[in-house]
């Protein structure tokens, strides 16, 4: 859902946003005005302000899990890391975990889950020929392959 409700937002700055508008001439009133409005978009220094309970209720339970051992260990090294660096390095030690347990769930699928003649399923990964042109040394290019060899499916190399 749109920020607006589907509802066209409305500028709060009226008619003195481009300084050309300025520029043309401005009332006592719209002097005030602006004066006012330029002290309201000045933070307090407490702000902007974390309330835990807001972001407790707009976030999953899942993602608060999963969440929860790197916000433990980056609010310890808040006090010595500084707020910003220990929200970068959170930030980039999350993103390097799932990179991680990406590249390892990959590896052990590859390793242990892939299409053999055992199963029926899973991806099977199939090795091209080498690329050999003429001039080069072995072209042309002879699979040294028998006509059992296709589609075995490692059958030839398991144990059974």
């Amino acid at each position: 859902m749109a920020q607006t409700a589907g509802v066209k937002p409305m500028t709060i700055v009226g008619r003195v946003a481009s300084e050309r508008e300025r520029c043309l001439g401005m009332t006592d009133a719209e002097r005030a005005w602006r004066k006012q409005w330029l002290k309201d978009q000045v933070l307090a220094a407490h702000e902007p302000v974390h309330v835990e309970e807001y972001w407790r209720e707009r976030t999953n339970p899942i993602r608060r899990f999963y969440r929860k051992p790197l916000d433990v260990l980056f609010a310890k090294l808040t006090p010595m890391l500084g707020e910003q660096r220990a929200a970068h390095y959170r930030y980039i030690s999350g993103k390097l975990g799932l990179i991680a347990v990406a590249m390892l769930s990959t590896h052990y699928y590859f390793k242990y889950l892939g299409n053999d003649w055992t199963k029926k399923g899973g991806w099977r990964v199939l090795k091209t020929k080498p690329m050999v042109l003429p001039g080069q040394p072995g072209f042309p290019f002879k699979s040294e392959k028998t006509d059992s060899d296709y589609a075995e499916r490692k059958f030839k190399s398991s144990v059974i």
